[in-house]
């Protein structure tokens, strides 16, 4: 089985499930986001903020290959390029920090370690760019696969709580630290980019 983990860019964004490629969630304001919706441009808005961001920050996500499929990938970007973050009540993400947006792995494709590669290739390129850690906006009633990850399975594979929220709490988890993970992770990672259950399609949309 050969494996790679790409950087997204334009040439690769094709390769993320189709509801992904046209979900603005993350990367515009609630209003903004709901009217691109509604005028039927937001894959178009997904694009131009993937290259704004690439020209100014650099790489913001990685896309996982097994023998040429994609199977998965992972979104994150510095919370000033990430407006919706301004709009949850545990806010701002911490300025050593880069949060996690979103991310996913193929049902079939689990078990097979890519989850914790992937959450280290991410770690190193962090550390590489002088950020200490990743920080995510959990959802602590989730219920199945959607922009935002659970709680839960955030904190099972080493996320911590650094702003409790009954809905949305803020957490932390230190770039170091993955960097030593071994398979006894595998199974919450697994559980955390893939959801509760497998699925044909990804469900990753705006709540």
């Amino acid at each position: 089985m050969g494996r790679r983990l790409v950087p997204l860019t334009l040439d690769n964004l094709q390769d993320l499930p189709g509801r992904c490629r046209s979900c603005v969630f993350w990367e515009l304001d609630p209003v903004t986001g709901e009217a691109a919706v509604k005028a039927g441009t937001a894959e178009l808005e997904k694009e131009a903020w993937i290259s704004a961001v690439l020209l100014d920050w650099g790489s913001c996500g990685r896309v996982v290959y097994v023998d040429d499929v994609p199977v998965g990938f992972v979104l994150y970007a510095p919370p000033a390029y990430v407006p919706r973050a301004a709009s949850f009540p545990t806010s701002p993400v911490s300025p050593d920090a880069v949060q996690l947006i979103t991310a996913w792995i193929m049902p079939g494709y689990q078990g097979q370690g890519l989850g914790r590669v992937m959450v280290q290739t991410v770690a190193k390129d962090l550390l590489r760019r002088g950020f200490k850690a990743i920080e995510a906006f959990g959802d602590a009633r989730w219920e199945r696969p959607a922009c935002l990850l659970p709680a839960d399975h955030l904190l099972a594979v080493g996320f911590k709580t650094v702003r409790p929220h009954p809905a949305h709490p803020r957490l932390r988890l230190e770039l170091r630290t993955t960097l030593s993970w071994k398979e006894d992770v595998e199974l919450a990672l697994d559980r955390l980019l893939g959801g509760a259950r497998a699925r044909k399609e990804p469900v990753l949309r705006p709540l």
